[in-house]
């Protein structure tokens, strides 16, 4: 998966589109990534011995990969993943500035 946890990324489509965010989660089997703040939904909850009251919750659902792009922490701007492969890695470079985009 080209997009990994810590990347910050900007959603492209649905209710939060054009927002930004942290990657604070990325679920690769099922090529979904969970972004902080952003994608939540309410969900009812019964009480438990967790949650003793109750009542309505937020929770951060998870957003497919294909619906955001990762933004270049050194150009700044959006951009696809390609790869170099060296001899101690394999990085990902941004496609616009052709550096690296990890640290």
């Amino acid at each position: 998966m080209k997009i990994k946890k810590g990347d910050t990324v900007i959603i492209q489509c649905g209710k939060d589109k054009g927002k930004s965010g942290k990657v604070t989660r990325s679920l690769v089997k099922s090529a979904k990534i969970i972004i902080a703040g952003l994608n939540v939904q309410k969900k009812h909850a019964k009480p438990t011995k967790k949650n003793a009251r109750g009542g309505i919750i937020d929770i951060h659902a998870p957003i497919d990969v294909s619906n955001v792009m990762i933004i270049c922490p050194r150009c700044s701007k959006t951009t696809r993943v390609s790869y170099k492969i060296t001899e101690k890695a394999k990085l990902r470079i941004c496609k616009k500035c052709h550096e690296a985009l990890d640290q």
